[in-house]
């Protein structure tokens, strides 16, 4: 991520479920971090520089690690499904975060 900021929209942004890019570039602005919650191999066949993985099967009990970051989170994975449901159980601890659907939509 060369800017740290979206470039564009492409057709999984649905999934954004009503984040705007602006919602979430002012996010990244802040310090957000980026944590990709697809499996580790998923992963490791390409993903956002300096983005963190957490799968989502691991989101739950990483909810101290994620507390610890003391920043915004910016959730990922390959459609924005996955990520979506980790935003629903980092907000029901108080984590400010959102859904950045895609992972290559946030290269």
């Amino acid at each position: 991520m060369t800017n740290n900021k979206i470039e564009g929209m492409g057709l999984m942004d649905f999934f954004r479920i009503g984040k705007s890019k602006e919602v979430i570039n002012e996010m990244l602005e802040r310090g957000a971090i980026i944590v990709d919650v697809r499996t580790p191999g998923e992963f490791n066949t390409g993903n956002v520089e300096k983005s963190i993985n957490i799968p989502l099967d691991m989101i739950e009990s990483s909810i101290n690690r994620i507390k610890k970051m003391n920043a915004p989170i910016v959730l990922c994975c390959a459609t924005g499904m996955r990520s979506g449901s980790a935003s629903n159980i980092l907000k029901q601890h108080d984590i400010e975060c959102c859904n950045g659907g895609s992972w290559s939509s946030l290269r």
